[in-house]
C-alpha cells in the first residue's frame, strides 16, 4: 500500500513538473525572441511593459517609433511570440511599427493572474492606442481567434483611436460559442491546480465569453472604421458562420471585407501569412482610416 502510494506521489509530483514547465507556459523569452528575429533579420527589435489597473502589460515591437501602429492580439491560449514572424516582416516593419502584445494573464503580462473580462482586457490596451494617438498615428488591430472578439471590442469602446480592424478567425457571434461540459469543472480548485498556467487562464477566460459576445450584441454599430474578415471554411474551433455574423452586425463601417478562405482551417495566422499581412498593408493604405 505504501509503494501505491509513493508511485501516485511520484506521478502527481511528474505531472506537476510537466504542466508548470516553461514549455507548457506558450511563451518565449526576451532573448529566444530577440534570437529568433535576428535571425529572421530584424535588428530592430524592442520590448516594454505599462502598468494599468494594477496589473503589467508587456510586448514586443518592431519597426520605426513614428509610424502607424499595427497592434497584433494573440488568440487563448498564446502569447506576443505567437506573432513572432509578423515581427519580422520588413514589407509591414517597414510602414509600421508593429506590437505583438502578450494580453492580461499570458507570456509575461502577469502570467497566470487571469482577466475573465473583454471590456477590461480591451481598456488595459488601451494605453497603447493613447502612445499611438498621440503622436498623431493611425492603428490598426489585428487579432486572431480570440484576440478577433477583443480588437472588436476595442473598437466599440474606442473608436475615435481605432482606424482599421483585421479579424482572424475570431470568435464573435455568441450563438456559436461552444459551451464545453468540462470547461467549469476544470475551474474547480481541485483540478485547477493541475492544469498548466496558460491553460488554466485560457479556460477561465473562455467560459464567460458567450455572455460578454452577448452583451456586445448592442455594441456592433460603434464599429465605423474599416474591417476585414477572414475565416477558413475548415475552421473545427471557430465556426466558418462567424464571418456570416461579421457581414450581418458590421453595419457602419466605412468598409467591409470578408474572405471566406475555402478548405482552411483555425490557423490561418501563420499558413496564410503573406496573404494576412498583405491584408494589413492594404488596410494601412485605405484613404479613410488616416487620422484627422
Amino acid at each position: 500500500m505504501k509503494k501505491r502510494y509513493a508511485i501516485a506521489a511520484v506521478l502527481s509530483a511528474g505531472l506537476f513538473v510537466t504542466c508548470h514547465s516553461e514549455f507548457m507556459k506558450f511563451r518565449k523569452s526576451e532573448d529566444k525572441q530577440q534570437a529568433y528575429l535576428l535571425e529572421k533579420g530584424q535588428i530592430d527589435v524592442a520590448f516594454g511593459s505599462y502598468e494599468v489597473e494594477g496589473r503589467t502589460i508587456h510586448y514586443t515591437q518592431s519597426g520605426a517609433e513614428g509610424q502607424p501602429l499595427v497592434l497584433m492580439v494573440h488568440g487563448s491560449p498564446g502569447s506576443s511570440d505567437a506573432m513572432l514572424d509578423y515581427l519580422a516582416d520588413s514589407s509591414l516593419t517597414h510602414r509600421a511599427l508593429v506590437v505583438t502584445v502578450d494580453r492580461p494573464g499570458f507570456g509575461y503580462s502577469d502570467f497566470g493572474k487571469t482577466e475573465r473580462s473583454l471590456e477590461k482586457q480591451s481598456q488595459q490596451l488601451l494605453p497603447l492606442l493613447e502612445k499611438c494617438r498621440a503622436s498623431g498615428n493611425k492603428a490598426i488591430l489585428v487579432g486572431h481567434s480570440y484576440g478577433g472578439p477583443l480588437i472588436a471590442r476595442m473598437a466599440m469602446d474606442f473608436p475615435e483611436l481605432v482606424d482599421g480592424l483585421v479579424i482572424v478567425a475570431g470568435s464573435i457571434d455568441p450563438t456559436l460559442e461552444p459551451e464545453y461540459w468540462w470547461a467549469r469543472p476544470l475551474d474547480w480548485w481541485v483540478f485547477r491546480w493541475m492544469a498548466p498556467g496558460a491553460f488554466r487562464v485560457s479556460n477561465q477566460e473562455i467560459i464567460p465569453l458567450k455572455g460578454q459576445l452577448e452583451e456586445m450584441l448592442p455594441l456592433w454599430a460603434n464599429i465605423t472604421c474599416p474591417v476585414t474578415v477572414l475565416q477558413g471554411t475548415k475552421d473545427n474551433l471557430v465556426a466558418p458562420e462567424n464571418a456570416d455574423f461579421a457581414k450581418k452586425m458590421i453595419t457602419n463601417s466605412r468598409r467591409l471585407e470578408v474572405d471566406k478562405l475555402e478548405g482552411d482551417d483555425h490557423f490561418i495566422m501563420w499558413s496564410k501569412e503573406p496573404l494576412i499581412a498583405q491584408k494589413i498593408l492594404e488596410m494601412l493604405a485605405v484613404e479613410s482610416t488616416k487620422v484627422q
